[in-house]
C-alpha cells in the first residue's frame, strides 16, 4: 500500500516506529487465528507459461520478461518404494526443500498414493542475473549462462549442500580459478584432525578419484583459498547443512554445470533468507529459516521483511497482508505465497477505543495497514 513518510529525522523516526508497531502487532497475533494455508493457498492455475516451460529440461526455466517467479509447484503421488530423498532427486529439489514442503510425511517412508508437494517454484535471488549464484540459505544455486545469438535468456537451478554451522560458507563476490574432472582429495589437517578426534579413523593423505571420493568426479575451485564447488559420493546429504563450508552438488547436476562454465566464471554467494518478487502484479515472498540464531530475533525478522515489503510497493497502491507476511516470517515453508491483502465482509460495530481496535485487528486475522497508522498517530 503506497505510504508517504515525512522527511528527515522525524520521518526515519515515524518509520522506524511504525515497523516496530507492526511487528509487536503481527506477534500479538496467535498463529491459530489464521483461516488460510499460506504455503499452500496461492498457486495459480496451470498456463500457457506452465507448459511451455515443461518443454525445458529439468531445473532449467526461461527468464520472465517481466517479473521474478520461475518454475511451477506441482505434487506427485508416491509407489511403496518410494522415499523423500528419491523424489526430490527426481525432481531436482534438496532434502530440507522436500522436508519443508511436506512436514507430516515420513522421510524414508512416505507410504504408497501419498501425495507429495514439489517445490519447484522460486522466486529468483536478488541483484544481477549473471553467473553463478549461492544462496546459502536456500541451499540452492542458480546460474544464468549468456543466451547465444537467438537464444531464449534461461536460468539453471540445482539443489546444494552447504557448510554446517561450525564451517560456515563463506558470502561475497568471487569467481571460478580452476575446474578438474574426476579429482584427488587431499584432506586438509583440519579435517585430518577432525576425522580422528570422532573416532572415524585415519584419513589417508590423498584420495585418488573414485567412489570414496567426497569431491566427486568434479571439482571448480574458487578464488576464496580452500572453498570449492564439486560434487560427492553422498548425494542424499544434498539440500542440508553437512559440508566443511564448500558447495556440494549432485553427481549429474555437477556434471551438466561444469561443462557450461569456465575459469573466470563469476560466482555470487548470498545469504538471503527472504525474497520479494512479482508475477502478474502480485507481489510474492519465498522466505528459509535462518541458518543462525545469531542472525536476529522474531521481531527483527520481521521488522525487516517490513522494511522490505515498504519498499518493494514504495509509490504503488498496494494492499499487503500484513498477518500473511508474518506467518511465512515466523514459520518459513520455502514455498512463494502471495502478499495481496483481500478485504473480508464489514464488522457490524465499529471500534471506538483502543483495545476494541487491537481486538479487531486480531479478530480480522488480518492486520490493516490504516488501522495500524491510526494507532501510531494517536500515541
Amino acid at each position: 500500500m503506497a505510504r508517504s513518510h515525512p522527511p528527515g529525522a522525524a520521518g526515519s523516526e515515524r518509520t522506524s516506529r511504525w515497523r516496530l508497531t507492526m511487528a509487536g502487532l503481527l506477534l500479538a497475533l496467535p498463529l491459530s487465528l489464521l483461516a488460510f494455508d499460506a504455503q499452500g493457498a496461492d498457486e495459480p492455475a496451470a498456463s500457457e507459461e506452465a507448459a511451455t516451460e515443461a518443454e525445458w529440461p529439468q531445473g532449467h526455466y526461461p527468464l520472465p520478461e517481466e517479473g521474478d517467479i520461475i518454475g511451477e509447484t506441482t505434487t506427485v503421488i508416491t509407489k511403496a518404494s518410494d522415499t523423500l530423498l528419491d523424489i526430490g532427486r527426481q525432481h531436482g529439489i534438496g532434502y530440507e526443500e522436500m522436508r519443508r514442503a511436506n512436514p507430516d510425511v515420513n522421510v524414508w517412508y512416505p507410504g504408497e498414493g501419498t501425495e507429495l508437494v514439489i517445490p519447484s517454484r522460486f522466486i529468483l535471488p536478488p541483484g544481477p542475473r549473471e553467473g553463478v549464484v549461492v544462496n546459502v540459505a536456500e541451499m540452492r544455486i542458480y546460474f544464468f549462462p549468456e543466451p547465444k545469438d537467438g537464444e531464449t535468456p534461461h536460468v539453471e537451478t540445482y539443489p546444494v549442500s552447504v557448510g554446517r554451522m561450525d564451517w560456515k560458507t563463506p558470502l561475497g563476490t568471487t569467481s571460478i580459478t580452476q575446474m578438474v574432472k574426476n579429482p584427488a582429495w587431499y584432506p586438509p589437517q583440519s579435517i585430518i584432525k577432525e576425522h580422528a578426534e570422532d573416532g572415524r579413523g585415519k584419513l589417508p593423505s590423498v584420495v585418488p578419484a573414485g567412489p570414496d571420493n567426497p569431491l566427486g568426479s568434479r571439482k571448480m575451485r574458487l578464488n576464496i583459498p580452500g572453498y570449492l564447488i564439486h560434487g560427492t559420493n553422498r548425494p542424499d546429504g544434498i539440500g542440508m547443512r553437512v559440508t566443511h563450508g564448500c558447495i556440494r552438488m549432485l553427481p549429474e547436476d555437477v556434471e551438466a554445470l561444469f561443462e557450461k562454465v569456465g575459469v573466470g566464471t563469476k560466482v555470487r554467494l548470498i545469504n538471503e533468507p527472504f525474497k520479494l518478487g512479482w508475477s502478474d502484479g502480485t507481489l510474492y515472498v519465498q522466505a528459509y529459516p535462518y541458518l543462525d540464531e545469531e542472525d536476529g530475533t522474531t521481531v527483527e525478522r520481521i521488522t525487516n521483511a517490513l522494511a522490505q515489503v515498504d519498499e518493494a510497493v514504495e509509490g504503488l497502491d498496494y494492499p499487503v497482508d500484513y498477518a500473511r507476511l508474518r506467518d511465512v516470517v515466523e514459520v518459513p515453508g520455502g514455498l512463494p505465497v502471495a502478499l495481496e491483502y483481500t478485504a473480508p465482509p464489514e464488522h457490524e460495530r465499529s471500534p471506538k477505543t483502543l483495545y476494541d481496535r487491537l481486538e479487531l485487528i486480531a479478530t480480522e486475522t488480518t492486520v490493516n495497514v490504516q488501522a495500524a497508522h491510526a494507532l501510531i498517530d494517536q500515541s
